[in-house]
């Protein structure tokens, strides 16, 4: 590139420029899940054995309910009864936990698809590891907050 010159449009997972998109990476529903399975793929499976009635969802984004600063923003989100917390009334018809990863905070943070299936790796495994009862300030000190 000569001295100049513009610098060329960051490229996007489909190799489109993304001119005029957001900041961030942009990548289509189907790839951003297969790196959503990829990172479930990934995890132990002794892990993935031992949990226990959680299902994994992706929404493109978190809405902060009544009462909650309505800038929240969250790249991932666990609801249920972390495994350390239950007994032996749980398994009497409750629901399945419930991870939720959020699509486009995700996107927004990242400029590559290796920064995109990094952080969507760090943020399952951030909130697997809530099912299993571990806090956000410990998963901090262990470097996946």
């Amino acid at each position: 590139m000569d001295a100049g010159e513009p610098d060329p449009a960051p490229m996007t997972a489909d190799g489109g420029s993304g001119e005029g998109a957001p900041p961030g990476f942009a990548m289509s529903e189907d790839e951003f899940e297969a790196a959503v399975d990829r990172a479930l793929r990934g995890i132990p499976e002794e892990l993935a054995r031992a949990m226990n009635n959680v299902a994994v969802f992706i929404e493109d984004d978190y809405e902060p309910g009544p009462g909650e600063d309505p800038d929240t923003v969250l790249l991932g989100l666990y609801e249920g009864t972390p495994l350390t917390e239950r007994d032996s009334w749980w398994d009497a018809g409750s629901l399945p936990d419930r991870i939720t990863i959020f699509r486009e905070p995700i996107l927004q943070l990242c400029a590559s698809l290796d920064e995109v299936v990094r952080e969507v790796q760090v943020t399952v495994v951030h909130e697997i590891a809530h099912h299993f009862g571990i806090s956000d300030a410990r998963l901090h000190q262990l470097g996946w907050g």
